[in-house]
């Protein structure tokens, strides 16, 4: 697939203006089921912006995809970055920034959605090995997670979500309850509207941990002894979070209770679209995933999607 056209790209930038100025009819019902993202772009992190713009990041150069998701055409944002990949994504709607987790970088990185320009970057880490996997925006900070060490990084925001300086930047160690084991640990994480909880996956474990946004403290949330394992990108809705096991081809639906303490698993869903699913995105009444598809070996010409369920 071609990427498209720079007069896609100026209107999916008017189409996120207008969702500021006034409601959006969320008909998402009539939207696509299934979203071409360009070939070769390997896929991994998505998230929804201002009004029906998706965001998919790429593991290949680090560029951002945008998707109109009424029509399915798109454009790319963020041009590819030297040196850099792009894991996790998520959108801070305040000022319309992109935050992307690093992967083996080290590093997180901000972009401006408006103009695709690299606005920061962080050194997160220069310990070795790293993993730079997941990103959730709070009001007041991004939290990244780290999948090969016991941390998560955490960036301060200041009022209408302004950038930290780089000695801002945080290490909160993981400690409580977590458990570190062998392999690939913290994975998904999302955060509570107020951001007063963080709830990250240990896709090494399949725990689900309730985390301290301030200290990293870390209790596990008992889900009946239902395993996480594989557990991926997560989206909370209400008390109801998603979660994605990318290559089980499944996403594990869990009532959440109000303090966290407990959950149980309510549904399972799989579909004959699933190619290794990573993360998740909502808009309207519809859910999103994008494949990954780590099974199958990357080229140039290889085609990735975006599906969507209806919720």
């Amino acid at each position: 697939m071609a990427y498209q056209s720079l007069s896609i790209l100026q209107s999916l930038r008017t189409l996120a203006f207008f969702a500021l100025c006034s409601p959006i009819a969320l008909a998402a019902e009539t939207f696509p089921s299934l979203i071409d993202l360009p070939n070769g772009w390997l896929p991994e992190g998505i998230d929804t912006g201002r009004g029906p713009v998706l965001y998919s990041g790429s593991r290949a150069h680090g560029g951002v995809y945008a998707v109109d998701l009424r029509t399915g055409q798109g454009a790319i944002v963020v041009p590819p970055q030297t040196g850099r990949v792009a894991v996790g994504v998520a959108v801070d709607e305040r000022n319309n920034y992109i935050f992307v987790a690093g992967g083996a970088t080290g590093n997180g990185f901000v972009y401006d959605a408006n103009t695709g320009e690299s606005v920061a970057a962080y050194t997160l880490t220069t310990g070795a090995p790293t993993f730079i996997n997941d990103v959730v925006v709070t009001t007041h900070a991004a939290y990244f997670t780290e999948s090969n060490r016991p941390i998560v990084y955490r960036l301060p925001l200041g009022p209408g979500g302004s950038l930290p300086t780089q000695a801002q930047v945080e290490a909160l160690p993981l400690s409580g309850e977590w458990q570190q084991v062998a392999g690939f640990n913290a994975n998904g994480i999302e955060a509570t509207p107020d951001g007063g909880a963080l709830i990250i996956v240990n896709s090494a474990s399949g725990v689900l941990y309730d985390v301290d946004p301030a200290t990293g403290f870390a209790l596990a949330i008992d889900v009946g002894g239902a395993s996480l394992t594989m557990g991926d990108g997560m989206l909370l809705h209400g008390n109801t979070l998603y979660v994605v096991r990318n290559r089980l081809n499944e996403i594990v639906v869990i009532d959440l209770a109000a303090d966290l303490s407990a959950g149980n698993v309510v549904d399972v869903i799989t579909n004959p679209s699933f190619d290794t699913p990573t993360t998740m995105a909502a808009f309207g009444n519809r859910l999103y995933a994008v494949n990954a598809r780590f099974t199958t070996p990357p080229t140039p010409t290889t085609p990735y999607q975006v599906f969507g369920l209806v919720r």
